[in-house]
């Protein structure tokens, strides 16, 4: 049943405006990221540069896109997540879903997925075109991956974020605004205690987890964060939705 949900998300979001701009808007975004990653590497290794400060192609170039991918955590998600249930509030209709043959965990998981595999379409674009590097010359498909899999974690725990916020409000726009907020919060938590890094609140720093795969490691520890992260928020929506049901 998650997959009828998760099937019945993702035909709503290529139906609708939002999600071919989100699409549009990124993958030209990140193209032109390429190409100047990649015009930068050849500026680079003409000899600009020492040979001791230079690096490899796919570390050059895959730093300046995968260095811009938080957008897509800050934008692309609190656009998409904050009509999944606050749409179904403010139409009326979210009483036939809790009336339906579906259990509330696989309500918010069908949404969830749905949201995250339309997004995954922009982390193996950028993947890909990554990948094309391997034509004139060798690719660190490593590095390619370990930020792939990081971004896919980042993107899952602010999907995560925004499909709560959707749960608490009627009103998308509110939903995406509280959850940019959030968003910005836990992304530059790491920053904001520059100052004091041994703060725990600075732990909580999505951005500071996905550091270790930018730099190509995949950390089990990071793994584990960004998983009790999304499990938690998830927990959060089913449990705001039971409410919900409860209250009638």
């Amino acid at each position: 049943m998650i997959f009828n949900i998760l099937r019945k998300e993702l035909k709503s979001v290529f139906a609708s405006p939002m999600g071919w701009i989100v699409l549009t808007i990124f993958t030209f975004l990140f193209g032109s990221l390429y190409l100047t990653g990649v015009n930068n590497y050849f500026e680079v290794m003409s000899g600009a540069v020492r040979p001791a400060e230079r690096m490899g192609v796919t570390q050059s170039v895959g730093q300046i896109v995968y260095g811009w991918a938080f957008l897509i955590v800050l934008v692309a998600v609190p656009l998409l997540s904050m009509r999944l249930i606050s749409e179904e509030r403010r139409s009326q209709t979210l009483p036939f879903l809790f009336s339906a043959p579906l259990s509330l965990t696989e309500i918010v998981l069908g949404k969830f997925f749905g949201l995250v595999i339309f997004l995954s379409i922009l982390i193996l674009y950028i993947a890909f075109m990554l990948s094309t590097l391997n034509i004139w010359s060798d690719v660190d498909f490593g590095f390619i991956m370990a930020n792939s899999l990081g971004l896919f974690l980042l993107v899952a725990g602010s999907s995560a974020v925004g499909l709560y916020f959707s749960s608490l409000t009627s009103q998308p726009v509110a939903a995406a605004v509280m959850s940019f907020v959030t968003l910005i919060a836990l992304i530059f938590m790491d920053r904001i205690f520059v100052a004091d890094p041994s703060n725990p609140l600075a732990q909580f720093s999505l951005m500071r987890h996905f550091q270790s795969f930018s730099t190509g490691l995949i950390d089990t520890a990071d793994i584990a964060y960004f998983v009790l992260f999304t499990i938690t928020f998830l927990t959060l929506t089913i449990r705001r939705l039971d409410a919900d049901r409860l209250r009638g």
